[in-house]
């Protein structure tokens, strides 16, 4: 569903956010139209980008971003027109470049994902630290966080005029964050600053769009997930034990809670200063789950 967050910025909400159901953006301009994200699917992205010609008024599509590496908000980019310039962050352009999940979904989850008819697109641009561009009239900064959060090359959309937030995946809402291929401090770190932003409109990566005083008990609440998640990291205990010990709480309303093993995972390589085995993460949450982690892609 394309949802207005203020007149001509829009949000792509999928419900219900689960694995490989991300949200995305259009910010309209006088002119044309600027893309944050596509989705994970042929099927998904061409919903989107129809919705978004609804109320594009025939303004083509010159720029784009993606927020991070995954494929949820990535394996469409090939059905952005040829003449869009896509950015990304030099980091997350790289793992794109590698990604072989793309290429055939390993057995994880159910049912597979069907990606359809998509091909591997990269970046055109390469984003470091931080990159403004004009769209239409609106000013829109692209700003990486300083250091790795959900994943080493995040990068959020801020509309400073319009106070929106495009977060990606920095900001999950109502439901379980991810942080395996990131860092647990980092991404409590980034609610931070964030926050320092004073957004009043947040589109997170997954989950329905915040406004005003949401956005301060959203970010509460994830930086208390945080907070559990480092102090569950018992070295007596493996990743799965540790798991199966957490006590959920107030969490338990959270879908996909089997993230706890792979963000514990993270967690428990970050103490040991090492990377952690990505199969075995996956392996463990599949046991803790009791089977594949379910989808509806």
């Amino acid at each position: 569903m394309l949802e207005t967050v203020v007149p001509g910025v829009y949000a792509w909400v999928q419900p219900d956010g689960t694995w490989w159901v991300n949200n995305a953006g259009a910010v309209v301009g006088r002119d044309d139209v600027f893309i944050v994200d596509t989705c994970a699917t042929e099927a998904r992205t061409r919903r989107f980008l129809a919705a978004v010609g609804g109320v594009a008024a025939g303004r083509p599509v010159r720029m784009a971003v993606n927020t991070h590496q995954h494929g949820d908000h990535t394996y469409g980019n090939c059905l952005l027109p040829a003449a869009t310039v896509l950015f990304g962050h030099e980091h997350m352009r790289e793992a794109l470049r590698t990604d072989p999940i793309i290429d055939g979904c390993p057995p994880f989850w159910t049912p597979v994902p069907d990606w359809g008819d998509v091909t591997r697109r990269l970046p055109d641009v390469a984003v470091r630290d931080a990159v403004t561009v004009h769209a239409g009239g609106r000013r829109i900064e692209l700003r990486h966080p300083g250091g790795t959060a959900h994943t080493p090359g995040d990068l959020v959309a801020w509309l400073p005029e319009e106070r929106v937030l495009f977060a990606g995946d920095l900001v999950f809402s109502g439901l379980t964050p991810l942080v395996l291929m990131g860092s647990v401090g980092g991404a409590a770190r980034a609610l931070d600053w964030m926050a320092a932003l004073e957004p009043e409109h947040v589109v997170p990566g997954h989950g329905p769009v915040l406004h005003g005083p949401q956005i301060g008990a959203a970010f509460a609440k994830l930086r208390r997930y945080y907070t559990a998640v480092t102090e569950a990291a018992d070295p007596g205990l493996t990743p799965l034990e540790a798991a199966r010990a957490f006590d959920l709480g107030e969490f338990a309303d959270w879908a996909d809670a089997e993230r706890i093993v792979l963000n514990l995972h993270r967690a428990y390589a970050e103490r040991a200063g090492a990377e952690p085995d990505l199969i075995a993460a996956l392996q463990d949450a599949v046991a803790w789950r009791g089977g594949p982690m379910p989808t509806s892609v």
